[in-house]
């Protein structure tokens, strides 16, 4: 129980200070004017200003209430290396010790893993969340168990009492990181692009580690080469893209005896690889309405370099106008089929035919560079079926169709084949081109030889029919009249959308290719795509960074595409395989932002530590003492570490009561008055 005078004055404050003035300037006067009882006029005043003022005297029951420690324990990736989780455990209990030797003190132990993703110790976000709950009033102290490695500082709390933090780890401790920068999300085909690689020593390195360690880099994950390279100094990488889409680049350093960890040494970079320009060469046998669609096709596309040579007027043609008098252009057959046709990614001959412009040879190499990696699409006209077509040249031994000589002329809607539903090109293509499509009225009867026919004609004549030559692909429509799609006639059709399709398809882009295995990710949840052209059932095999494996089977969900989720358990760099096809993703960073640095080090600790006069010691150097400190003292030592009583408590009951009667003090105050004009009057 505890007591105190209140005033509760039962008039307005500031009347009470008018009345204050007053009296002290009637005493004042009463003393100038050399009156005896100047005195007892000066009680008589006070007497009524103390009942003007009620004193009163309050008495309080209070109920003392502990004071608080909190323990925020940092059970992050990072310390769980070593014996880190030992130390932890021992000085976890060694506080509990400590607190509870002490009186009237209660412990609370606040724990927190990783941070979401990859954001890594949110240690300062633990510790707010901690003092939310906790009266500021019974905060005696607040101690970090950690390795020091945060990154949240800027979130730190401001508290009333010491903060202190004990460091795992040991003296020696020591590990090696590799690292890279400046790496583009995207980059250019044939480019070549720089990254910044550089391996880095943190801690007690031994003295035996040299100066130079060996790297291995696997792409795609492929069989990794290895190159000796030195420590701590940046070294610029050259990389070059083969082929479109992710390019999966892993450079490795082999664990050495007695670093920390290994899961820093190992960085994944992830690439897409694009096309800087689609050169095209569009090669028309004659002026057609088809072929203005094919231009305008072409060049609508920025990304496409488009070379258009339409035959007007070929060498059997004679109308007696001198050469000299023509403004034609010249068909620079040479240079492009001898000289530059490897400068180009697509050879488009539109109702082209034999007329001793392009002499065997020419179509000869044509066909070698479609075998080397090129890729070749014939838009067939009624020429293709006659004595004059390009197939009686050496481009027959790479077209997947020859002609049988009969061009059919009527109408009829081009519909995708069975095949054509799961192949990419032509996958989900009418349902994307909203249904029914317009007719066309040519089809130049085709008879496969081998191939893929993924769109039909008449009684489910080849319309067209693609197929992969040595290292190139070709492509045969057996029309002229897909212009009529880009007319709007009957509705149209999708000739944009195909070619585009058929564009990159014949340019190996991955999301065309037919057999194709593929990840994509989103956060630790991968998602496996399997493409094929069979309907046989699917699984793959996943291996885990940690050397596991896992069974995934795959579902059929869309023809051809066969697919299911996965989540990882940890991040890292995760193999597939079907036992055909390879593929490698990468689950967050290789090198998690919580192994950046594994040295325990109390550096970034520093300043809010300091702000309160606590301390950070170290555990190798053995537990320290708890011991209480007075607000506002230095709160560590040589092993000891120092929490502040706070002495909150609850109240229970309050009494106020007042010191006398309202007419006690009037009384007093009417007797000294008396008392003053007795003594003035016998005066």
């Amino acid at each position: 129980m505890t007591g105190e005078v209140i005033f509760d004055p039962l008039v307005p404050l500031l009347l009470l200070w008018a009345a204050a003035a007053l009296a002290a300037l009637m005493v004042g006067f009463a003393l100038w004017r050399g009156l005896a009882g100047w005195w007892l006029r000066g009680l008589a005043a006070v007497a009524i200003l103390a009942a003007l003022a009620n004193p009163s005297l309050q008495t309080e029951e209070r109920t003392p209430l502990s004071d608080i420690v909190v323990l925020v324990v940092d059970e992050s990736a990072s310390q769980r290396l070593a014996d880190r989780p030992d130390q932890t455990a021992r000085a976890v209990e060694r506080v509990r010790a400590e607190v509870a030797a002490l009186d009237n003190t209660e412990l609370r132990v606040v724990r927190f893993g990783d941070g979401a993703g990859d954001e890594g110790t949110m240690l300062m976000t633990a510790l707010s969340e901690a003092l939310a709950e906790v009266p500021r009033s019974r905060l005696a102290g607040a101690i970090l168990l950690t390795d020091g490695q945060l990154h949240d500082l800027d979130r730190a709390p401001s508290l009333p009492a010491p903060l202190h933090a004990l460091l795992t780890g040991q003296e020696d401790d020591w590990d090696r990181r590799l690292l890279v920068e400046n790496a583009p999300a995207f980059a250019i085909l044939g480019e070549e692009v720089t990254l910044t690689l550089k391996i880095e020593d943190q801690g007690a390195v031994p003295e035996t580690m040299g100066g130079t360690t060996s790297v291995s880099v696997s792409v795609d994950g492929g069989e990794p080469q290895s190159y000796r390279v030195p420590i701590g100094e940046d070294l610029d990488v050259p990389v070059v893209l083969d082929h479109a889409g992710r390019n999966v680049i892993q450079f490795s350093v082999a664990e050495q005896p007695g670093e920390l960890t290994d899961r820093n040494n190992a960085a994944v970079v992830q690439i897409n690889g694009v096309r800087d320009r689609l050169r095209v060469l569009l090669v028309s046998g004659e002026p057609h309405p088809g072929e203005r669609t094919w231009r305008n096709l072409l060049k609508s596309d920025s990304s496409v370099d488009l070379v258009h040579f339409t035959i007007l007027r070929p060498p059997d043609k004679h109308d007696g106008v001198p050469v000299s008098e023509l403004s034609l252009i010249a068909f620079p057959t040479r240079e492009l089929f001898l000289d530059k046709i490897d400068e180009f990614d697509l050879i488009i001959f539109d109702r082209y035919k034999r007329r001793g412009i392009l002499p065997a040879v020419y179509f000869d190499n044509v066909r070698n560079y479609v075998e080397k990696g090129g890729a070749l699409l014939i838009a067939a006209g009624p020429d293709f079926a006659g004595a004059e077509s390009i197939y009686r040249s050496p481009l027959a031994d790479i077209l997947p169709a020859e002609p049988s000589a009969r061009v059919i002329e009527q109408g009829y809607r081009p519909e995708i084949t069975d095949l054509g539903q799961r192949h990419p090109v032509t996958e989900g293509l009418k349902a994307e081109a909203g249904g029914a499509w317009g007719r066309w009225f040519r089809l130049v009867d085709l008879v496969p030889k081998r191939g893929e026919v993924v769109m039909s004609g008449i009684d489910d004549r080849p319309l067209l029919v693609l197929d992969r030559v040595g290292e190139g692909r070709v492509a045969l429509l057996g029309s002229d009249h897909a212009w009529l799609w880009t007319r709007g006639f009957e509705g149209g059709g999708p000739q944009l959308e195909l070619l585009r399709r058929l564009a990159h398809w014949m340019m190996k882009e991955p999301e065309l290719e037919e057999e194709a295995l593929s990840a994509t990710a989103e956060g630790q949840v991968m998602t496996v795509t399997r493409r094929s052209l069979s309907e046989e059932p699917r699984s793959v095999e996943i291996a885990r960074p940690d050397g596991g494996t896992d069974r995934l089977e795959l579902t059929e969900t869309a023809p051809g595409r066969f697919t299911a989720t996965y989540e990882g358990p940890e991040m890292g760099l995760y193999r597939l395989t079907d036992g055909t096809l390879d593929t490698v993703i990468a689950l967050g960073p290789a090198a998690p932002r919580e192994f950046e640095e594994t040295i325990a080090s109390g550096a970034r600790l520093d300043a809010p530590v300091a702000a309160t006069r606590g301390g950070i010691l170290p555990l190798h150097a053995g537990m320290p003492d708890l011991r209480t400190v007075r607000e506002g003292r230095r709160a560590h030592g040589r092993g000891w570490l120092g929490i502040t009583p706070r002495g909150a408590y609850l109240t229970s009951d309050v009494t106020v009561m007042p010191l006398a009667p309202a007419w006690a003090f009037l009384l007093l105050a009417a007797l000294l008055s008396v008392g003053a004009w007795l003594r003035e009057g016998r005066r």
